[in-house]
């Protein structure tokens, strides 16, 4: 569900096309919306423009019903949900509708957003005239609203360290208590490893996050004593598994300060505080290699297309001959464009100045920058059965989610959570591990036939 568009375009669009309403109101074949009758009231009439699914019903302020018995049921709260989907007709409209609180959603969100059950979004010039006349068959006064304070829009070079910096700060403002119960006790923002699908339960997530941290040091070759990056540490769990499992000597880095701060009193509360440094750190600041291995788990979406050559170039020359890598980042397929559309609701609400690259241009610019890639996993159903534990962890502490950071922002997660599952399941998205080696004369050290899964521990 993604649409690229300009919303003050689209507003200047919606106002002229109200302006020429007034005027006239008919078109070839139409009708005129005075005279039109809305049978099944203005839930039926709003689901005949938005393409009407079977597995999706309808609800509306004036009482209207339609197909309400279905899984998903779509509850028009207020006449504003109009000009919020009118100001910018399709995902970003409806996302502003939905935080706001004018549109809401009854019973599973995640079918509503399955791309082979979902809503017709892409709003053409016909569709959107069309609702401009329900809404003013019914009495609606379309009008200009605030966009949601949650909404952002940054300034400055794209990929700045400024810049960079801001859109973190954006991410991350909603807190450690937040993200805490929404991971649960690993506090670790990024794909689990599963061994069952069935397992996806509060107790399965974290067994699933340690197994993904085994993993990762594994492909790693991680040892004790050896000197381990964590680039993106996050809040220190995979810093503090490596250095208490495999007796690492870790220095964890993000640009977060809120994660810095809680990242530091977890590594002391874990005993490693010896063995365990968390900096903040931009990745483009590190002067004190080599470092014998690379971890980057789930930072890589910060990074930006363009400056690939140089994000890989930096943990070239960091790391030692003989050294590995492991970068772990969410991509797109081959031939979409990029599904974060920065003017769509993940580009605004969540993930600012955010990026997918094809795995295919990250391996490329791996061996173009040194390194020699040696190992390619696909995780992308496992992402899915993660994002579905941390949206059943966010229902589960609903109330206390919205007494921490309000019952908008609130919302914004729960509809970040579904879409992005949805977007797993369906192939929309991936995210993959590639595992690659800075060669010492030749020689790699990697495994001739490497089994990276052991035991969980």
């Amino acid at each position: 569900m993604t649409l690229r568009t300009d919303p003050k375009r689209h507003d200047e669009q919606v106002a002229k096309s109200s302006n020429s309403t007034r005027r006239s109101v008919s078109a070839p074949g139409l009708g005129d919306p005075s005279d039109e009758e809305l049978p099944g009231g203005l839930a039926a009439a709003v689901a005949a423009v938005l393409g009407d699914p079977p597995e999706v019903g309808f609800r509306a302020y004036d009482g209207s019903n339609h197909r309400s018995d279905a899984a998903a049921v779509i509850v028009i709260k207020s006449p504003d949900a109009f000009s919020r989907i009118l100001s910018a007709p399709g995902q970003l409209g409806a996302a502003r509708a939905y935080v706001a609180g004018d549109l809401d959603v009854e019973g599973d969100l995640l079918t509503l957003l399955q791309r082979r059950h979902a809503l017709s979004l892409r709003l053409d010039p016909l569709a959107i005239w069309r609702l401009v006349r329900i809404a003013r068959r019914t009495g609606v006064r379309l009008r200009y609203l605030k966009t949601p304070p949650q909404e952002v829009r940054l300034r400055g070079r794209r990929h700045s360290k400024r810049r960079d910096a801001e859109a973190i700060r954006h991410h991350y403002e909603v807190g450690n208590d937040f993200y805490r119960l929404m991971l649960g006790p690993t506090m670790t923002y990024s794909c689990a490893v599963w061994s069952d699908p069935g397992l996806v339960t509060p107790r399965g997530l974290d067994a699933a996050q340690r197994a993904k941290h085994d993993l990762v040091c594994q492909k790693l070759g991680v040892r004790p004593g050896m000197r381990l990056l964590d680039v993106g540490c996050g809040w220190g769990e995979l810093a503090i598994h490596a250095a208490r499992q495999y007796g690492a000597q870790v220095v964890g880095v993000t640009i977060s300060e809120a994660q810095v701060e809680r990242a530091r009193a977890r590594v002391r509360e874990a005993g490693v505080a010896n063995l365990v440094e968390i900096r903040c750190q931009d990745y483009r600041e590190l002067r004190d290699g080599p470092f014998d291995a690379i971890s980057s788990i789930g930072m890589f979406e910060h990074v930006g297309q363009r400056q690939l050559r140089r994000y890989f170039g930096t943990l070239f020359r960091l790391l030692r001959p003989g050294g590995r890598l492991l970068n772990h980042g969410i991509a797109r397929p081959p031939g979409s464009a990029a599904p974060i559309d920065p003017n769509g609701f993940i580009g605004r609400y969540i993930f600012p100045d955010g990026e997918l690259v094809e795995v295919g241009e990250v391996i490329s610019t791996m061996q173009r920058t040194g390194f020699e890639v040696r190992d390619l996993e696909n995780l992308r159903e496992h992402y899915a059965l993660t994002l579905r534990a941390w949206l059943a962890n966010l229902e589960s502490h609903w109330d206390e989610a919205v007494e921490i950071v309000g019952l908008a922002r609130a919302r914004t997660w729960r509809l970040y959570l579904a879409a992005c599952t949805a977007g797993f399941d369906e192939g929309l998205t991936q995210v993959h591990q590639v595992l690659a080696v800075k060669l010492d004369d030749g020689i790699s050290g990697v495994p001739l036939r490497p089994c990276w899964r052991g035991p969980v521990r």
